[in-house]
């Protein structure tokens, strides 16, 4: 039996009359084609959209947006390997018709236009929601690392640059003591190793002169100096020297740390669609769940939303913002150390053996005492005030003191907006199984995008990278869209009709 045999190289062959004959049907280029000729770039700002009357004509930036969401949607962000897909990939030969853009113009439409890829992904999103493809019920909104193009080793801290420094001043110090004794010597004996010449600083001696070495370090030491006032100035605990926007974030899960940014996400529980992404720069998700549920409340157009997000989101200004907004959220309380003493961490009795009255604004005790507000605080952050609560004369003669406190007396703390925590504690009880829908919602989507090789960023400054992931979400939600629906459903959802199976 023979094998499979291909044509011959040398064969004349009848190609196909059209180029379109090379792209199937069901191929998901078509619908990108058809969906960014629906774009009004006008309207949604890219440069070029609209053309001068005089100098050199410019791409389209539908042919740009095109070229890149192909390459997204394809694991491929580079623009040289996009200008050279752009030469010898069938499909992007057929989308472009032809065109071929050089890796300058690819990568300067990224860097042009990087604050409207956003627009783009709400637009698509807005198509999605035509198709009925967002639930819009339950939300689910976690946070990752992203690396920053930039090496630990060009990221330093405060602290991290007066070490430096003084170890400069070390090394000159050092030097200094060395050519001392060189000069000294120059007066007795005349030197018969030519290498020491260079320890004299009167030849080169292969590693430059003592001189020569001095004055480096200390032009690195004025180097550090003024980095170290920008960084004293600008207010910052850390600078970063190739991307001056990333930060040190740490890694819970893999231990250790990296440079770059948190990216946040808030993915729709039907068809696990993101419904809004943002790139933030603290390391810490506690701050970031008002703005992230809203911005996804706005996406889907709804009046009402129910979010959930893990205990690294909960805090009570945040969950007091999404009940404003008209958000149920259901997040997790972090632990605490109520029901163990703070000296000697021994069991006492836990907070929640007092009972709160909210008309008088106290607490009533185990004993039955009534302890009142005294005192009101800020929360370490700032962000919440904190009430404390206490009866000294009260706890000096209570017969339970022991077993409440290993102090004079006991205090009990209360945020002021505490009764959101209790509402949204309550909720989260009443629904547990939203909590362990999270995970499938969300998690899978961080590991999709890193799995695609964009869990490092190729560009430098937040907003550049806020473009990236703009564009990487959109890939990602076409890549969701394509396998649920057909490719007939989406080019009629964008008014084209299908094309002929080849």
């Amino acid at each position: 039996m023979s094998h499979i045999q291909g044509h011959d190289r040398d064969e004349t062959l009848l190609l196909p009359p059209r180029l379109d004959d090379y792209v199937h049907a069901e191929a998901p280029v078509r619908f990108i084609d058809a969906y960014v000729d629906g774009l009004d770039f006008v309207a949604l700002g890219f440069t070029h959209a609209e053309t001068k009357a005089t100098g050199r004509a410019p791409y389209h930036p539908a042919d740009l947006l095109k070229l890149y969401l192909y390459g997204y949607l394809n694991r491929v962000r580079s623009s040289r390997r996009l200008e050279l897909e752009c030469s010898r990939n069938l499909e992007l030969i057929w989308l472009l018709r032809s065109l071929r853009p050089d890796f300058k113009t690819i990568a300067n439409f990224r860097k042009d236009n990087r604050s409207l890829f956003k627009n783009v992904l709400r637009e698509f999103n807005l198509l999605c929601r035509k198709l009925e493809l967002f639930g819009a019920e339950l939300v689910a909104i976690d946070g990752s690392k992203f690396k920053a193009l930039n090496s630990k080793h060009r990221h330093h801290s405060a602290r991290e640059l007066k070490k430096i420094i003084a170890r400069i001043d070390e090394r000159i110090e050092a030097y200094l003591k060395e050519l001392d004794c060189a000069d000294g010597e120059a007066q007795g004996p005349v030197f018969t190793n030519p290498g020491d010449d260079a320890r004299r600083g009167g030849g080169d001696g292969g590693g430059g002169t003592l001189r020569e070495k001095i004055e480096q370090l200390r032009t690195s030491r004025e180097e550090q100096n003024r980095r170290l006032e920008q960084l004293q100035r600008s207010g910052q605990n850390e600078v970063s020297l190739t991307d001056a926007d990333a930060r040190k974030m740490r890694q819970s899960t893999q231990g250790g740390y990296l440079i770059g940014y948190n990216v946040q996400i808030a993915v729709d529980g039907k068809h696990h669609l993101i419904a809004a992404e943002e790139v933030v720069q603290s390391s810490s998700d506690r701050g970031q769940l008002g703005d992230m549920a809203v911005a996804a409340k706005e996406a889907m157009q709804v009046p009402t939303l129910s979010v959930v997000a893990d205990k690294g989101y909960h805090a009570a200004n945040q969950l007091e913002a999404c009940e404003q907004a008209a958000v149920e959220t259901y997040v997790p309380a972090q632990g605490n150390t109520s029901g163990r003493s703070g000296k000697d961490g021994r069991p006492i009795y836990s907070k929640e053996r007092f009972r709160y009255d909210a008309v008088k604004n106290l607490y009533h005790c185990p004993g039955g005492a009534e302890l009142k507000c005294c005192k009101r605080s800020l929360s370490r952050g700032g962000r919440e005030e904190i009430h404390h609560y206490a009866n000294r004369e009260a706890c000096g003669n209570c017969a339970l003191r022991g077993a409440c406190t290993s102090g004079k007396h006991r205090v009990i703390t209360r945020l002021a907006n505490e009764a959101v925590v209790e509402r949204a504690a309550q909720r989260y009880a009443a629904k547990p199984e939203n909590g362990a829908q999270r995970k499938q919602i969300v998690e899978h989507v961080f590991g999709t995008l890193k799995g695609w090789g964009y869990g490092a960023f190729l560009m430098k400054g937040l907003e550049q990278v806020r473009g990236e992931i703009a564009l990487a979400a959109l890939a990602y939600n076409l890549r969701r869209v394509l396998n649920v629906l057909s490719m007939s459903e989406l080019l009629k959802a964008v008014g084209r009709p299908s094309a002929a199976v080849a």
